[in-house]
């Protein structure tokens, strides 16, 4: 039997889909789904959803509730991470704090000044996970959800070298399905391949029966003006490269869009987007809840995949599969730094995990990436060292603050977070650091 252990399992929407897409697999054999919140209630829910998931797909599953994580861990197999630290009242603050001194963001979990900050409210969970999983489940893989994505994978292959990790994210799926879609042609019909850092990776070879698809994708741009008015659109126009994240997202990593009001306005920008998707979520929550209470069907998305499942029936099953994955950069992408969080193509199967070397990447778009790399090495530095020069040093050098703040504003902003999310934050970092004591 297969155990799956699930932290952050209140994450209800999320763990809905990953056990349908597990049950979904007729030949994975019986599976044992152990489920972790410290959330009593968010808990009974998850447990509520995979016993209904387990009658709807008439699948023998085993589960289990855990308020203590290493009860959760215990014998795992895998172990699939989706924890929000601080929940929703920690990304609020992420976001709005920023907002009140001038620097805007959308989602603000990936880099930039909310991803600092999330990933310092996570590296401890993720110190303490890994220890956990050392113990009582060596051998599990971890499979990573959480953002943000490629600072968490760093920390883990700092913290805990022999852990099998693995980042997911289904980003560049969901741009080779929309691209297909956009200039028609069935995307299973595709070949698609990407790398660079998670949320901007670059579509590197994207064909369809041996042709070359990106001169239809510049006609349907051509045709279009609205198309024109996307970030993402924006970026390949001037990069020679489609990035593989949202518009949306891909905005707050660099300094070319939400400084000015006439930017966001041309690319319908909404700084604090996340802030409405965040209350929807825990509006899901809630209909989840009265769904069960009611003995109601919960609705699923038709025609998802997520990764984990894949990977899961992969190594179990011996299917073979290629995926997106992130991964230390251990030769895999030349120009960008070893040691650092990249995203590969990856093969998962019979023969393991193993993480496929695109050589380098077009020299335009790793200078792309550089930025992003460096905000990230400078937070996993801050956590190592403790050192609190560095958390801010990592917001100076975010594209997005710096286009917007001088570095004393980055300093007075980055002591008003320190204080805002308290004992959420390492110890030797909530010291404060006053720009005028500089």
């Amino acid at each position: 039997m297969t155990r799956i252990a699930f932290m952050g399992a209140g994450s209800v929407v999320f763990t809905r889909q990953l056990i349908a897409d597990l049950l979904g697999f007729d030949d994975l054999g019986p599976i044992e789904v152990a489920l972790h919140d410290i959330d009593r209630q968010r808990l009974d829910v998850a447990e509520g959803t995979a016993h209904q998931l387990a009658e709807r797909f008439g699948r023998p599953v085993t589960v289990s509730a855990h308020l203590e994580r290493r009860e959760a861990l215990a014998g795992a197999d895998f172990v699939i991470d989706m924890v929000q630290i601080g929940g929703v009242e920690a990304t609020r603050r992420d976001l709005e704090i920023p907002a009140r001194h001038g620097l805007l963001q959308t989602i603000g979990d990936t880099t930039g000044v909310g991803g600092v900050f999330r990933a310092l409210r996570t590296f401890p969970f993720l110190s303490a996970l890994t220890a956990d999983m050392r113990e009582v489940c060596p051998d599990a893989v971890l499979l990573n959800y959480t953002n943000p994505m490629a600072m968490n994978i760093w920390w883990a292959s700092v913290v805990a070298p022999d852990i099998t990790a693995l980042g997911l994210c289904h980003s560049v799926y969901w741009t080779a399905h929309d691209l297909a879609e956009l200039v028609g042609v069935p995307v299973e019909q595709t070949v698609h391949r990407a790398a660079g850092v998670n949320h901007q990776s670059w579509l590197l070879e994207w064909t369809h029966d041996g042709r070359d698809l990106y001169p239809l994708l510049e006609q349907k741009i051509a045709a279009d003006p609205e198309l024109r008015r996307r970030v993402r659109v924006e970026m390949f126009r001037r990069v020679g490269f489609y990035p593989t994240e949202t518009s949306e997202h891909s905005s707050e990593y660099l300094s070319w869009f939400l400084r000015s009001p006439e930017q966001v306005e041309r690319f319908r920008l909404q700084p604090l987007e996340y802030l409405g998707i965040s209350d929807e979520n825990v509006s899901e929550y809630h209909r989840a809840q009265e769904a069960l209470r009611t003995d109601s069907p919960l609705p699923l998305e038709e025609g998802a995949t997520e990764y984990a499942p894949q990977v899961i029936h992969s190594l179990v099953t011996g299917t073979p599969r290629e995926i997106h994955a992130n991964v230390p950069n251990v030769g895999l992408i030349d120009n960008l730094p070893q040691g650092a969080v990249v995203e590969v193509p990856t093969l998962v199967g019979e023969g393991g995990i193993r993480p496929v070397a695109m050589g380098a990447l077009p020299v335009q778009c790793a200078a792309v990436n550089r930025p992003y790399v460096s905000v990230a090495e400078l937070t996993v530095e801050a956590m190592r060292t403790g050192d609190p020069r560095l958390l801010r040093q990592a917001v100076l050098v975010d594209p997005n603050a710096g286009s917007t703040l001088t570095p004393e504003q980055i300093w007075r902003l980055c002591d008003e977070l320190v204080e805002a999310h308290g004992d959420l934050l390492p110890e030797p970092l909530r010291e404060l650091l006053p720009a005028s004591a500089l």
